[in-house]
């Protein structure tokens, strides 16, 4: 194959760690970092909460081997989860929950397949990543496990955290 031929490659979604681009303005400038957001899985059933950073690429251990739709009968009798997206950020107290989301997931092992909206998942990402709050949705149960999760794994933060996360979370 000619040069001539060969298309031309596009620059993709780029994760980069820490700000590389800090005091020049060239390649890579917008760029997003992802190195304070952590996805944390609650199983609902179980009443469980653990992290598994696969889920940043749609790689989790939930998710491998599912084929994921946007039609809710394909993983009829499936186990719900929700995939909470947690951003911490510094105020001049310290680190803090700054950004708390929760998307909604079913996986059927059993038909290998599972619903979520992916549009969704990313869309509420990015609101972690933008300081919003958003777990009303949420059932009771799991608000609970959400706020004892984040009260085990640091209680610094959970109590530096604003007003808004604290009394959406208490149940």
């Amino acid at each position: 194959m000619a040069n001539e031929e060969k298309p031309k490659q596009k620059v993709g979604f780029t994760i980069i760690k820490n700000a590389p681009t800090d005091g020049h303005k060239g390649y890579g400038i917008g760029s997003l970092s992802l190195e304070n957001v952590s996805p944390l899985f609650i199983d609902i059933e179980e009443g469980e909460a653990f992290v598994d950073i696969g889920a940043m690429h749609a790689r989790s251990e939930v998710e491998r081997g599912i084929k994921f739709t946007v039609n809710r009968e394909d993983s009829a009798g499936g186990k719900p989860y929700w995939l909470v997206w947690i951003t911490i950020d510094f105020n001049p107290q310290g680190p803090y929950y700054a950004g708390v989301t929760a998307c909604e997931m079913v996986v059927n092992r059993e038909k290998r397949r599972g619903y979520k909206i992916l549009a969704d998942h990313v869309n509420l990402m990015d609101k972690s990543m933008k300081r919003k709050i958003i777990i009303d949705h949420m059932d009771e149960a799991s608000k609970r496990v959400l706020a004892e999760y984040l009260k085990k794994h640091n209680l610094e933060l959970w109590e530096r955290s604003t007003e808004q996360l604290r009394q959406g979370l208490d149940v």
